[in-house]
């Protein structure tokens, strides 16, 4: 008989004090048939835990009775507290997903497989189980955003607990918990889950710059007590005298949010100014402007230390004015006015007022912008080629800081830190993003990697024909840019192998005799099943990449084949003609860097596709030697883009020749990639660098000019 199917009280006269502790949370909020459901779940799960502890020697069961209990103070509805109490059981317990949807219902099974871990599976690594443990969250976070308050509500507890874990693995959770979950509550304007988890993530990971910087704290706290006391007591009388009712709140800015801010900005711990703070806490919107003239009438605000939050929201939905004034003694003192409605959803977030209906928009905005951001997650899912790809992107959007943009038409977009206009592009729409080729930043042309700063108006100059480019994965910031840029660049891949693959194998198909024309359907769709692959275009595609070789393919679909009547007759292979759109399947070999202008040839390199290489290269004897393997290639006459190719310089051994020479390469327009050192006595020096150029032409410009240069005695290009 399952676990499932007999649900026992818990053995004993006493049940654990996490029990009594949610119980009375419970009582506040939810009805007494959801009280019995909560009991039922409690029952169940202490049932499926039994025998089990944990690693501090108590009882398993208070784990999940502590993570519903962070859930009740959010007010979380019975399905989801019951979720909490048994959100370990598929991991660790014999209870089965059809168990729990029998014992209580479909959405509690859900919620519950949707923060289970997935099992290990042989040959990956940690790293790739946890992102797709990740994936699969954030795929169950697109149909219940309770989800994610679970496992959050779990990594809190955990985060509490941690001590009694090794110290390998204390260190591995607190990054992790730095990294994803904190950022992850912020994102979703859970502020007080996420200050908690920062501060515990960060003792764990680096105790001891922990310790400095909270004693650090507590001893500025002494000096600065009184002036903080007079300031709050000088703001509480002239909102008195102004009939503004207000609660007023000191605040401490944690050791954590001191250290990231020391690092990001590069400055010492004196320079952190706003350590200290105090929230004022009114009714009305209106009443959050007026409290602010009075704060500022009382003391000196600090120039560019203002912003409004509330005006314009953070992305998470955040609202608050944010001050900061020279108080007493020239103290700098950070001031946040918002109402209570603003301070619950600052606090709170998508916790909030919570309220959860699958198919509507029901809820605060933080819910709402929550749903918004999912389904954004799930999208860069879709485009991402595995898992751990998938994790990175996410990391890429946590940003804690954001820049504020409006379109021409005034709407307001939020994006990262640091974000570009070809970030702003994506933001817009994918379709402007793929097309953009320059942008007007305050109604003056920029170029598409110009960063961007708050309060500017962009515009994304599009053109029909332009295509994303590789070198936009260099500077954008923002997840979405960056998973549609790859998106968009693996298409015209996937395309141009296509093409290639094709061409391919009518040439080799032509050598026999024939064309893909004379291969019957079914000896075709035979060929592709056996070889499982679902169609045509995937075959083409491998043989571009060099995964298969055209003329053992063309001999398999030939086999059977009377050729006789094709009335083709075989020719010598036609070349694959290199063009500007072709250069993401094609490559360029690193032994001889060919340019357009040089005689080459091609070879097929297993999942490398084409590798081009001089005709004349070293390597060329050995290449060769699978003759199935060679491909004719050629130039398209309008070839463009920017090539590699090595050169040689001989100078004077001698301080600053370097420079010299790489002055004399970038005053021809020519980037640098790579500069070693290759022969070195006391009177001469060989340099090889490996440098950039559009052509054969270009690369004579660069020679010629280098040759001028002061110190140098000679430029060769090198092959081989």
């Amino acid at each position: 008989m399952s676990i499932a199917a007999t649900p026992v009280a818990v053995a004993g006269a006493g049940y654990p004090a996490e029990w009594y502790a949610l119980e009375r949370s419970l009582g506040e909020y939810l009805s007494a048939p959801g009280r019995q459901q909560v009991f039922r779940a409690f029952e169940f799960g202490a049932r499926a835990h039994l025998g089990q502890n944990r690693r501090s020697g108590e009882a398993y069961i208070t784990h999940p009775l502590a993570v519903a209990g962070v859930l009740a103070e959010m007010h979380l509805d019975a399905d989801g507290i019951c979720a909490a109490i048994l959100h370990d059981t598929l991991e660790d317990t014999a209870l089965t997903r059809a168990d729990l949807e029998a014992a209580f219902n479909p959405v509690v099974a859900d919620l519950v497989d949707g923060v289970t871990k997935l099992d290990r599976v042989e040959s990956k690594t940690r790293a790739e189980v946890n992102a797709e443990s990740f994936r699969k969250m954030v795929l169950a976070m697109s149909r219940d955003l309770r989800v994610i308050l679970i496992k959050l509500a779990d990594r809190l507890h955990n985060m509490r607990t941690i001590a009694s874990m090794p110290t390998d693995a204390r260190r591995r959770i607190a990054r992790e918990t730095l990294e994803i979950y904190a950022p992850i509550a912020q994102r979703l304007g859970m502020n007080r889950i996420k200050a908690e988890l920062q501060d515990m993530g960060f003792a764990a990971l680096y105790p001891r710059r922990h310790f400095v910087l909270a004693k650090h704290v507590a001893e500025t706290y002494r000096f600065r007590e009184e002036s903080m006391t007079r300031i709050q007591q000088q703001m509480e009388r002239r909102l008195i005298e102004e009939n503004i009712p207000a609660r007023i709140v000191s605040r401490i800015k944690s050791p954590y949010s001191i250290y990231s801010k020391m690092k990001a900005e590069h400055k010492s711990l004196a320079q952190v100014m706003d350590v200290f703070g105090a929230r004022v806490v009114v009714l009305e919107t209106l009443q959050c402007y007026m409290t602010l003239g009075l704060a500022h009438g009382l003391y000196k605000p600090m120039e560019n230390r203002f912003r409004d939050f509330i005006a314009i929201p953070k992305a998470n939905g955040y609202q608050s004015l944010h001050t900061t004034l020279l108080g007493p003694g020239n103290t700098p003192i950070e001031v946040q006015i918002r109402t209570e409605d603003m301070d619950l959803l600052a606090e709170r977030g998508i916790a909030a007022h919570w309220s959860y209906k699958a198919e509507s928009a029901a809820g605060n905005s933080a819910q709402s912008r929550a749903r918004d951001w999912v389904t954004g997650l799930v999208d860069a899912d879709a485009a991402s080629s595995s898992s751990l790809e998938f994790v990175e992107s996410v990391k890429i959007d946590l940003f804690p800081d954001e820049v504020y943009l409006f379109s021409p038409k005034g709407d307001i977009l939020s994006l990262p830190r640091h974000a570009t206009a070809i970030d702003f592009a994506y933001a817009v729409h994918t379709h402007v993003g793929d097309h953009a080729v320059a942008a007007r930043v305050d109604k003056k042309l920029v170029p598409l990697r110009t960063r961007l700063m708050s309060g500017q108006t962009v515009e994304i100059i599009t053109a029909g024909a332009a295509q994303p480019q590789l070198g936009w994965l260099d500077f954008v910031t923002s997840s979405r840019a960056r998973t549609a840029i790859r998106h968009a660049l693996k298409q015209m891949q996937h395309e141009d192998a296509v093409e290639i693959g094709h061409r391919l194998l009518d040439c080799a198909l032509e050598a026999m005799g024939a064309a893909l024309e004379n291969v019957p359907v079914a000896a075709l769709d035979a060929f592709l099943a056996d070889q499982h692959l679902h169609r045509l275009e995937d075959l083409l595609a491998e043989i571009a990449l060099g995964n298969r070789i055209a003329a053992q393919v063309a001999r398999t679909l030939l086999r059977n084949l009377d050729l006789s009547t094709s009335g083709i007759v075989p020719g010598p292979a036609e070349q694959i003609l290199i063009t500007s759109s072709t250069q993401g399947v094609i490559s360029f070999a690193h032994c001889c860097y060919p340019l357009p202008g040089d005689e080459i040839f091609g070879f097929l390199s297993a999942g490398k596709g084409i590798v081009v290489h001089q005709a004349d290269c070293p390597n060329v004897s050995d290449l060769c030697k699978p003759a199935e393997r060679c491909v004719a290639v050629g130039w398209d006459r309008e070839v463009s883009g920017d090539f590699k190719v090595a050169l040689k310089v001989v100078v004077d051994n001698k301080p600053g020749v370097l420079a010299t020479v790489a002055a004399a390469i970038a005053e021809r327009d020519s980037n640098i990639d790579t500069v070693e050192y290759q022969e070195r006595d006391l009177a001469t020096a060989a340099m090889v660098f490996v440098i950039e150029v559009k052509n054969r032409k270009h690369l004579a410009d660069v020679v010629r000019r280098v040759r001028r240069a002061a110190a140098v005695h000679g430029v060769s290009r090198l092959v081989g």
